[in-house]
């Protein structure tokens, strides 16, 4: 309806242009020719506050979708999978980090820390079991990101968290089955499924350094408030 209504107002202010500039013709009155100017100039204004509100609509949108991302990666990150993400890097071989490390890093220690958790190895396989069943229960937070990264069209979001999503189907099924057994140690005998567990565990990883180097960059003070409250989490969990 609203493309009929502007198609309509487009056809009829050319068509009085026109309709200026015939009578212009068949009487050469000069002040036509200004009248039939007047259209036109309507036209091409009316296209380019089109075009600019389109572009602001855009970028407004681009906008709330960045910060609609962050609020809820903040709230993941802070609460619901703080667990995980402690339990994960205390089984770190290399990079040898901690969260106190990554607290009082600068912003070239983190990337550098980034950089080198391109290239994890664990303390042992069953160092990695307690990260493996800390995503298992949490399980519902990366149901939730799905749904969200549907609602907001996050496609690369959306992909990342249905591939974690059957990862973690595949461990509900093996425990259920094998309750006393730790999953790594059949995803030992299927390299496929040792790929998978390690690219999710090792992107795992990843994610929370590209995160805090997010929060260092552009909300230092929310850097420092998460990671003192990891800080002090991953010192209550060895006592």
């Amino acid at each position: 309806m609203k493309f009929i209504k502007k198609y309509w107002l487009y056809v009829s202010l050319i068509a009085a242009s026109a309709f200026f500039l015939y009578i212009e013709h068949v009487t050469h009155i000069e002040f036509m020719l200004h009248a039939a100017a007047i259209p036109i100039e309507i036209l091409l204004g009316a296209l380019i506050v089109k075009k600019y509100m389109e572009r602001k609509e855009k970028t407004e949108k681009l906008e709330l979708l960045m910060n609609i991302k962050m609020y809820v990666k903040s709230y993941l990150f802070r609460a619901e999978m703080r667990n995980l993400f402690i339990t994960n890097i205390e089984a770190l071989k290399y990079p040898l980090i901690t969260m106190s490390k990554i607290k009082n890093a600068s912003l070239e220690e983190l990337r550098q820390m980034r950089k080198d958790a391109n290239h994890i190895e664990y303390v042992s396989l069953e160092a990695m079991e307690p990260t493996i069943m800390e995503y298992v229960k949490v399980y519902h937070v990366f149901y939730d990101f799905m749904e969200r990264a549907i609602t907001y069209n996050f496609e690369a979001i959306f992909q990342d968290m249905v591939y974690i999503l059957h990862f973690i189907q595949d461990v509900k099924l093996f425990k259920q089955n094998n309750p006393d057994k730790f999953f790594i140690h059949e995803a030992e005998k299927k390299p496929l499924l040792m790929e998978k567990t390690r690219k999710v565990l090792g992107d795992g990883i990843q994610k929370f350094l590209e995160y805090m180097i997010e929060l260092k960059e552009k909300k230092p003070d929310v850097f420092y408030e998460i990671m003192s409250d990891y800080e002090l989490s991953s010192q209550i969990k060895k006592k």
